[in-house]
């Protein structure tokens, strides 16, 4: 690790993916994810551990302990992300039309929404959009903003909490 921290060493890169690779799979696998989610998985973990490398301190963790990490925030990451709530609108079926009358309260409930994330504080609604809207995950908007991962929680949390207040009454 120290040789793709230090030279980004191709060799030792691939040393390591030999390595962890079939055990990160195993990893994730037994957390419950698919043999194909593993593999994805597997696949941005060692694309993140070449891009963050520069980030390993050896005097803070081994260095299964960094990349096992990273495989476990990442499934994480997934799994959040595919039991996201679906909007009842979208979960009817394909074949079938709404009526006026669905799209006009889809409509005016778009509008609450807007109206209550332009009262989110700028950097949380920023956050909020990112992660529901453009559909990423906590990471990679951390990746994205540089922002903690911590503050990207935070900011979520917060957000939400905001947003639930403003709506409230729109569930009546």
């Amino acid at each position: 690790m120290i040789a793709v921290r230090d030279r980004r060493d191709r060799n030792a890169f691939a040393a390591l993916f030999d390595h962890f690779a079939p055990r990160l799979k195993g990893f994730v696998m037994r957390s419950g994810a698919s043999d194909h989610q593993a593999e994805e998985i597997v696949q941005d973990v060692m694309l993140a551990v070449w891009r963050k490398a520069a980030s390993f301190d050896p005097h803070r963790a081994q260095v299964s302990a960094w990349i096992y990490q990273i495989a476990r925030n990442r499934h994480i990451d997934i799994v959040r992300k595919e039991n996201r709530p679906m909007p009842e609108e979208l979960r009817e079926d394909p074949g079938t039309e709404a009526d006026a009358s669905q799209i006009m309260g889809l409509e005016q409930e778009t509008r609450h929404l807007k109206s209550a994330l332009d009262k989110l504080r700028p950097e949380q609604r920023e956050i909020i959009e990112k992660a529901y809207l453009g559909e990423l995950t906590h990471q990679e908007i951390s990746t994205q903003t540089g922002l903690p991962l911590g503050t990207i929680k935070s900011r979520i949390r917060l957000g939400l909490e905001r947003l639930r207040h403003e709506l409230k009454d729109l569930k009546s």
